[in-house]
């Protein structure tokens, strides 16, 4: 039973963390592309989201393909994950000086980078935290 538990494997949502690291990349994409669509900005930082999607579906496919490879890549990861928290950390500026929603689809972005790549850091570090407890 005990050596059981030990393949168990961390999930959030029934997912593997890498699994669900390549869909929330692929969130990414898709939000950056249509809110650029739809706002019609032609800013390359509407796409910013977009940007730092790709390389989180490159690395957890990666990490899925390759497993023996995967604690490097999903290191990878949450470098990107940390990158999208930080860059959603700049809506706390807006809102500090005055500027909160003067361009709501930025913010609004910046919102969903925060909130978002804040649970995903979170659940980074409860896998790393799960992996160090089952190590064999």
């Amino acid at each position: 039973m005990e050596k059981e538990e030990l393949k168990k494997e961390f999930k959030v949502l029934n997912l593997a963390i890498e699994k669900l690291s390549l869909y929330y990349g692929v969130f990414l994409v898709c939000w950056g592309i249509i809110l650029s669509l739809v706002s019609g900005s032609s800013s390359a930082t509407s796409y910013i989201p977009s940007f730092l999607g790709f390389p989180l579906i490159i690395f957890s496919y990666l990490a899925i393909k390759f497993s023996s490879k995967k604690k490097l890549f999903m290191h990878i990861v949450v470098i990107f994950i940390l990158i999208i928290f930080l860059g959603g950390l700049d809506f706390v500026r807006t809102l500090i000086s005055g500027y909160a929603f003067k361009n709501i689809w930025a913010d609004t972005s910046k919102i969903m980078m925060l909130l978002t790549g804040f649970y995903f850091l979170i659940q980074c570090v409860r896998s790393f935290i799960f992996a160090r407890k089952n190590k064999e």
